[in-house]
């Protein structure tokens, strides 16, 4: 990284990770010079990129973060360089602002209707001069281009005020609302979230995509309603997605959310005031009740002599797969296929 950045001019942008004060640890390293704060990361790096078809974007996933969730199911790049995985690595803004462009105007792009490039994590805040150079370079080339920002909130206000000026719209997490329990989920304060949650909804309300809440069950669940009436108290108009936990990383063998506590929570929400509050998933105990009507009742299964096979076929079938027999090879959609899932819970929807 450091070599790249001998070759090329140290600008603006560059210079604000001399004395790295992006988010509320406020380390003051030179991450020029490859001194890692709690974030353990120097210059920039992407994980990856992709069309993300729900968003309508050209994502693009930093590595790093500032926090240590103890569940995250992103770990491998989240504490990314200790994780020991490689990924893309440092790209120079330019670079990256004209592969978007060329993706979101490909073919693939235009039929998800692409209009936006977004940034996640890892956490992207911690390399917002960075994202700004890109979203800069981009727009002189698409000037109507959409930013998406999705954050753990813990960045320092002034980078929070920039990513509020920057972005069409912002994603925001809190993950619990005492502070004993958000340091025993991440390892960080609560007070610099609740309190840029609320600077949000006063100077960019009109930029709130959600906030979003996991529910992790023994842990953070009975907390789920203060936060909603913390949020409430500031303006009950935002909106809060409840998601359930799915056991990863260190909390791997942790259960998950019952439908019945994921109903139970919301429903204890809608009472605090809230207007727009959707939550749905679960972590399920047994085989949905849609995958077994189908196994029953599909005829194409009949000659599956093996159960978990029928199963698997059926599970495929309600995924939108076209193919009984799941002979890729030979389907005319292998192309585009369309058996993919962003919200698998939605299988047993009644």
């Amino acid at each position: 990284m450091k070599e790249s950045l001998s070759e090329e001019r140290i600008d603006e942008w560059t210079r604000k990770f001399e004395h790295c004060v992006l988010c509320e640890w406020k380390c003051g390293v030179n991450r020029l010079e490859g001194e890692p704060g709690v974030c353990g990361v120097g210059m920039p790096e992407i994980a990856y990129c992709n069309l993300a078809q729900v968003l309508r974007s050209y994502s693009v996933t930093m590595l790093g973060c500032d926090f240590k969730c103890i569940y995250c199911n992103a770990y491998r790049l989240s504490q990314y360089p200790g994780s020991g995985w490689f990924y893309r690595g440092y790209i120079d803004p330019g670079e990256l602002a004209a592969e978007a462009i060329r993706r979101i105007n490909s073919p693939e792009g235009k039929a998800m209707h692409v209009d936006k490039i977004s940034f996640t994590g890892g956490e992207p805040s911690i390399h917002f001069p960075y994202i700004a150079k890109v979203v800069e370079e981009a727009r002189e080339k698409m000037p109507e281009l959409g930013v998406g920002f999705a954050t753990n909130g813990f960045a320092s206000q002034p980078t929070l005020q920039q990513i509020i000026d920057l972005c069409s719209y912002v994603t925001f997490e809190i993950k619990a609302f005492h502070d004993d329990t958000h340091r025993a989920i991440t390892g960080a304060p609560v007070e610099p979230v609740l309190r840029n949650a609320e600077y949000l909804i006063r100077k960019g309300r009109d930029k709130i995509r959600a906030f979003r809440t996991i529910v992790i069950p023994g842990i953070n669940d009975t907390e789920i309603e203060e936060i909603a009436q913390f949020l409430a108290s500031i303006d009950p108009s935002v909106p809060l997605r409840i998601i359930p936990f799915r056991p990863n990383y260190i909390l791997y063998y942790h259960p998950g959310p019952t439908k019945k506590r994921m109903d139970e929570i919301g429903q204890a929400v809608l009472k605090t005031g809230l207007e727009n509050v959707w939550w749905r998933g679960y972590y399920p105990i047994e085989v949905t009740k849609q995958v077994v009507e189908v196994e029953t009742a599909a005829r194409e299964f009949k000659s599956v002599k093996q159960e978990g096979a029928r199963r698997a076929f059926a599970y495929s079938k309600l995924a939108g797969c076209i193919r009984p027999d799941r002979n890729c090879g030979k389907c005319p959609m292998k192309l585009n296929c369309p058996a993919g899932l962003k919200e698998p819970w939605l299988l047993d929807e009644e």
